[in-house]
């Protein structure tokens, strides 16, 4: 079965159809349903909201959803539409709008459509995820969290880190970025404990982004030696480095992080959570200002950190509960 990412980016212009991750695809799989909403209503014109981009049918279809859609307003009863046109203050009634007019556009079918927006704007989307204690970049009273659940040994990841280090900086003081370890139990995933013990180590030392960035440049290259090499140059304390990923802390790290995956039942990785979202396809850069602009952020006015696209590749579901790895660095 062919893996379906919940995040990969075409060059340049958001989200490519070519996706992939590691491990059993994150979401759920739109239906092969093409058929839109039945409905009569009328065009509406939502101020804000530029529906001149439609064809005479999408913006039937548009008007529909957002007519039908209830606003994601906890001080607004009734629609999209109708909260727009009561210019209620509620600041995340007009990106919602304009998520669902980029549906429509892109040709999504009625059942995408309605899940993408249930899993955008539904409160009871929104998982609790601890980042205490996991490596962090920026301020930690950011209006925006993000959370990348990553496997060291996953290709994937390897392809989309540059675009994710570019989609940060150029929001680092905007957004809080957290880094979770996942191990993935699946063939060529061996390595990737050992690998997760030397970031750990860095990180310890205050350096585990460089240490990432090297991994994923280096991957798979991840025998003792080489992670021993890698902190070298990232001039760490060896002797500390190796205490650090052979000892108790990383050990219990990896195991939080573990349990967290199996608590909100990873499909696969790369997986990114936006507030607590689940990231699952499209523009990330704009899903992350969206969220910006709703807690009343203001967006990097230029931006151009995009993710290149992922090879594709096999689907196999993580084993979850099985133990950890027990390879670590040589003393």
């Amino acid at each position: 079965m062919k893996a379906v990412t919940v995040l990969l980016f075409g060059l340049g212009l958001g989200l490519s159809s070519a996706k992939a991750s590691c491990g059993k695809p994150g979401g759920s799989e739109a239906t092969a349903d093409s058929s839109k909403p039945a409905t009569e209503t009328a065009p509406v014109s939502l101020e804000g909201v530029n529906t001149n981009v439609l064809t005479p049918r999408e913006r039937k279809e548009f008007s529909g959803y957002v007519t039908k859609f209830d606003a994601p307003c906890s001080d607004f009863k009734g629609s999209v539409a109708a909260c727009i046109q009561s210019k209620n203050s509620c600041k995340a009634c007009l990106p919602a709008a304009q998520f669902v007019l980029r549906a429509v556009r892109d040709g999504k079918t009625d059942t995408q459509i309605a899940d993408s927006f249930k899993n955008r704007f539904d409160a009871s989307k929104v998982r609790v995820l601890p980042v205490d204690g996991s490596p962090s970049r920026g301020p930690e009273d950011a209006k925006v969290t993000i959370v990348e659940f990553a496997d060291f040994a996953c290709p994937h990841c390897a392809t989309v880190a540059p675009g994710m280090d570019k989609i940060f900086e150029e929001r680092k003081d905007k957004v809080r970025f957290v880094y979770k370890f996942v191990n993935l139990q699946i063939p060529g995933h061996e390595l990737a404990e050992p690998a997760s013990r030397a970031a750990f180590a860095a990180f310890r030392q205050g350096k585990f982004w460089e240490m990432n960035a090297k991994l994923f440049a280096n991957q798979p290259v991840f025998a003792p030696a080489d992670l021993q090499k890698y902190a070298t140059e990232l001039n760490l304390d060896i002797a500390k480095f190796k205490a650090d990923s052979a000892g108790n802390e990383a050990t219990d790290r990896i195991a939080k992080d573990r349990k967290l995956t199996d608590e909100i039942e990873l499909k696969g990785t790369p997986s990114i959570y936006i507030n607590g979202r689940l990231f699952d396809g499209g523009d990330l850069p704009g899903w992350i200002d969206m969220e910006l602009a709703m807690n009343g952020v203001e967006p990097p006015a230029k931006t151009t950190g995009t993710l290149p696209a992922a090879p594709s590749g096999d689907s196999v579901k993580p084993a979850a509960s099985a133990p950890a790895a027990s390879a670590k660095p040589a003393k």
